[in-house]
């Protein structure tokens, strides 16, 4: 798990956190491995000039700056580099949630308060759930300036690392808008409300990832891996039809609940 501190500043106010990973992987991972066989693959790194084969500790970071001209910069020299303020999350602004495209989030840490610093944590807290607000600040992430969104919950306070504007493609690609009746979107309307339910993350599960374990625990047992029976879903030929169709089944599925 990793965790940073830092402090979120704004105005006379510092507040000390650490900033915890809010996610994980679960996801199962594959290793290649030689089809003759069955052996693992293997990749080492070679020193292009003595052909030396090397290990994480004969490492240094080097930039560039001609053809296979490097300067070697340190850990500790980029660090000397930065500015106290540069240290710490300066809050720029506030801003309302649902102004901000969720194309520019990209990782969500847990914001913690440190010791000393609950109150002014939870006063940030509280106010920022009051009027609604998230707050847009900036702080010096590795190498990079990073752009963050500080989002405050019932239970704490999220932090969202951001893209820039210019790290984002063209938001929305043009297409051609058919008509739509005003009697398409009332039975749409009704679809959708037929199935609003409060968003609970417990309820979803990665089920693919479930039967991509059922498989791997078969193929160790060696038996048969044989594919689910599929029921087709056919092809919608009425897009009114097709609405009335789910309307009807989302009911069915509420009252079976």
């Amino acid at each position: 798990m990793f965790s940073r501190k830092s402090v979120i500043s704004f105005g006379m106010v510092a507040i000390p956190i650490a900033m915890i990973t809010a996610t994980q992987d679960n996801d199962i991972h594959f290793n290649q491995l030689h089809k003759e066989d069955n052996s693992r693959i293997r990749y080492k790194k070679t020193c292009a000039h003595c052909g030396k084969e090397i290990t994480s500790r004969d490492l240094v970071k080097g930039f560039e700056y001609d053809e296979d001209k490097f300067v070697v910069i340190t850990d500790e020299e980029i660090e000397k580099i930065k500015t106290e303020k540069e240290k710490s999350i300066q809050i720029l602004h506030f801003a309302n949630l649902n102004q901000i495209s969720p194309v520019y989030y990209e990782k969500t840490y847990q914001a913690v308060p440190e010791a000393g610093g609950e109150k002014a944590f939870e006063l940030l807290r509280s106010a920022l759930m009051k009027e609604q607000k998230i707050a847009i600040g900036k702080t010096v992430l590795g190498t990079k300036d990073t752009l963050m969104a500080i989002i405050p919950r019932e239970e704490g306070i999220l932090i969202s690392t951001m893209f820039y504007a210019d790290e984002i493609k063209e938001l929305q690609k043009p297409y051609t808008k058919p008509e739509v009746s005003d009697q398409e979107i009332q039975m749409a309307s009704t679809l959708i409300n037929s199935m609003d339910t409060p968003f609970n993350p417990a309820k979803y599960k990665d089920e693919y990832q479930t039967r991509l374990r059922a498989l791997i625990e078969t193929k160790i047992a060696g038996k048969e891996v044989v594919a689910p029976e599929t029921q087709g879903t056919g092809k919608v030929i009425d897009l009114m039809e097709a609405l009335k169709a789910s309307v009807d089944r989302a009911k069915k599925d509420k009252e079976t609940a």
